[in-house]
């Protein structure tokens, strides 16, 4: 199977020996891996043995890493060689080398996802459609298993909370965030009525965003959804246009209300819904309860440059940071909790721009830009260090980032081309009129 460049970078159609071609395959089989980011419920996952498979046979058919996305691989690297420097501080080097060569492998899953949308960024709907599909069926199987909908169905659930087919509720609830933020910015940007199909996913995702009990993917759609509703309004030019917006966030929001009064109707969601709604728990303002582990930690670790190793907090503490960037210092030392929060902000600051810019991909970009600030957000309250979709959420900003830098170079190459082609033309004329005067003369 081989690949030959295209405008991108990407890959012109080449045939495999059965006749299909090689880039439909390779798109089918990046759809496969966006659809299995979904089911982690037991480890090693069916997701992390594909993306392994899948990864190096993209690599050997000529999938190039590009300087665009360069300081994600270089931030990433620093990232995990600090993990490696923190594994001799951990008690149990065996489970703190198994923890690191996993960060390892989710960091080489960011680079392949950007990769192959700096390849070609007309792959983002392959990606969002496996996404999307994926976490329609994740949502209905997680409702399935809160209902009880069929024998066995409570294997699904964890601590009366929907978790589809996830290991946490905590997790699964904000994987379902960014295919719902997708499908309302096209109900936003399209025509409703042409689109009402797409109303029946849409209440099954945001009923199992519900369902999970998450106050941090309650909060983190909210943000999202508004986020992307802001940058509909700014970036709409039309007043008939923008007044639309407006009555659809009305409907939406009296939509979402008479969703959720429904689900309150019922005993046991409405005595779930008291209990997690409630902004502090017990276990978050306890003596050493989540916040104060916050203070603690981070005093702990000004004493350990190389942090204190991975899968180690929780011998110090009751339970573990459940704050990404503690963790940062804890498990990847100074060099790795600072290159952190370098790459979260170098990431969330180089998006901006590419949001107000009329791509095909920029609604994409959008959702992705409101998803990842939202997690950014997320993560100071919960430990999203080993979500495989976050790490997605990475490789996919950096790919239209890659993108926007390819389109930019590309254009001032054109632009100096024909202003070289300006110059030399007159020239040209001037020098070709001497020579006929000269040849005139002679005669």
């Amino acid at each position: 199977m081989s690949l030959a460049a295209a405008p991108y970078g990407g890959a012109h159609l080449a045939r495999s020996p059965a006749g299909l071609p090689a880039r439909s395959l390779g798109n089918g089989a990046l759809w496969l891996a966006a659809f299995l980011s979904g089911f982690v419920i037991e480890e090693p996952a069916p997701y992390e043995l594909y993306m392994a498979l899948v990864t190096v046979v993209w690599l050997a058919c000529g999938l190039k890493l590009r300087r665009e996305f360069g300081p994600l691989i270089i931030c990433l690297m620093l990232y995990i060689a600090g993990g490696v420097a923190s594994i001799p501080m951990a008690r149990e080097m065996g489970e703190a080398m198994m923890y690191i060569a996993i960060s390892g492998f989710l960091a080489i899953t960011a680079i392949f996802y950007a990769a192959v949308l700096a390849d070609d960024p007309g792959r983002f709907r392959i990606i969002q459609s496996g996404y999307t599909i994926s976490a329609v069926l994740v949502a209905a199987i997680g409702i399935a298993g809160y209902f009880q909908l069929f024998p066995g169905a409570g294997y699904f659930t964890l601590y009366d909370r929907a978790r589809g087919t996830f290991q946490d509720p905590n997790v699964f609830g904000p994987f379902l965030v960014l295919p719902t933020v997708l499908l309302l910015q096209r109900l936003l940007k399209d025509s409703v009525l042409k689109n009402l199909s797409l109303l029946v996913p849409l209440t099954i995702l945001l009923l199992g965003i519900f369902l999970s009990f998450s106050r941090g993917a309650w909060g983190l759609l909210i943000a999202a959804v508004l986020l992307v509703y802001m940058l509909a309004l700014v970036t709409e030019q039309t007043p008939r246009r923008r007044a639309r917006l407006v009555f659809l966030g009305v409907a939406g929001i009296v939509a979402v209300a008479a969703l959720i009064a429904a689900a309150l109707s019922i005993d046991t969601v409405s005595a779930m819904f008291d209990q997690r709604a409630r902004l502090v728990q017990d276990y978050d303002g306890a003596r050493l309860g989540r916040f104060a582990r916050y203070s603690l930690g981070f005093q702990m670790v000004m004493e350990h440059p190389l942090g204190i190793g991975a899968m180690e907090f929780n011998k110090y503490f009751p339970e573990d940071e459940h704050n990404v960037y503690l963790k940062g210092f804890t498990t990847y030392g100074w060099l790795g909790g600072t290159i952190y929060i370098v790459l979260a902000l170098w990431t969330l600051l180089a998006m901006v721009p590419l949001l107000f810019k009329s791509r095909p991909w920029t609604a994409f970009t959008q959702s992705i830009f409101a998803v990842f600030a939202g997690h950014l957000i997320l993560s100071v309250i919960i430990d999203t260090d080993h979500w495989r979709h976050m790490y997605m959420l990475y490789g996919l900003a950096w790919g239209m980032i890659a993108t926007d830098k390819m389109e930019r170079r590309q254009h001032l190459k054109q632009l100096s081309a024909r202003r070289s082609a300006y110059l030399s033309g007159p020239a040209t004329a001037t020098a070709t009129s001497g020579l006929r005067s000269a040849g005139e003369q002679a005669r």
